[in-house]
């Protein structure tokens, strides 16, 4: 496993069969609304936050327990979004979890959706995706023109590679089951994988490979008015979300054949 530097903190053992990894950098307050509305579930999962290094002082350690968070996860090592989510998943495995719950914790996800995601990966699910776009979910206050690239660009093209239609392929509320992350013709935890690839990268060999996919509806709401919470510049930063696309539509993060054959 190819994980970044990080610290761990745990206050209490596992409690659950599977976890919610938070992924946060400097959210501050959204943060801690959306720990709030997730304490609900708190004792149907257990909710890890994987921070990339934040210096709001929105993770403090007390802050968090107060909202019923289990363990924070900081990490220390380069990388950006692929980088957290190889730390969070590699600790979720090493833990004992049967599948994972991954979101983002910029408040812009509805933690209603949890039983959904919990009661896929009851039922054996693999890769298991939000959409605000399938019956019963909900897009609210979506830019125009981020509602216009993946109905017209990212959905496609991902459906396409994956050979699975999916409709909401930009959304990180999604879930991921133990036998996705360990099969070895998937080799999740690359140094490879460190801005948004792996996000794609899975959604895509989930569905290649013959496993279980599934969208569930999801509701994503972005603010009324005033800036979109977003860690994506919007030229440079689009840019090269459009070229990591290209990538893991032609398969360009698939593990060597030597890689999936080692143990």
């Amino acid at each position: 496993m190819e994980v970044p530097a990080h610290t761990v903190t745990e206050r209490r053992p596992r409690a659950t069969r599977y976890g919610l990894c938070v992924f946060v950098l400097n959210e501050g307050r959204r943060l801690h609304a959306q720990l709030d509305k997730m304490a609900l579930y708190a004792d149907r999962v257990d909710i890890l936050v994987a921070d990339g290094g934040s210096t709001d002082g929105s993770v403090e350690l007390e802050r968090l327990a107060r909202r019923g968070v289990r363990a924070l996860l900081v990490k220390t090592g380069p990388g950006r979004l692929s980088a957290q989510m190889r730390m969070a998943l590699a600790y979720a495995l090493a833990q004992g979890y049967e599948g994972v719950i991954v979101m983002d914790g910029n408040d812009k996800d509805d933690p209603e959706a949890i039983p959904r995601f919990l009661a896929a990966l009851d039922a054996g699910v693999d890769h298991v995706q939000g959409s605000r776009f399938v019956p019963g979910g909900q897009g609210l206050f979506t830019p125009w023109w981020r509602d216009a690239a993946i109905r017209l660009i990212h959905a496609p093209l991902i459906s396409l590679a994956s050979r699975f239609r999916y409709t909401d392929t930009t959304n990180g509320f999604r879930a991921y089951s133990r036998r996705l992350l360990t099969d070895p013709r998937v080799q999740p935890f690359r140094a490879v994988f460190s801005g948004y690839e792996l996000h794609y990268y899975l959604a895509i060999r989930a569905a290649r490979l013959g496993m279980r996919v599934l969208e569930v509806p999801v509701t994503r709401r972005y603010p009324a008015q005033g800036p979109v919470p977003t860690k994506i510049s919007p030229f440079r930063g689009n840019w090269r979300l459009f070229k990591t696309l290209l990538a893991a539509c032609l398969q360009g993060f698939d593990p060597p054949p030597s890689l999936e054959a080692s143990p």
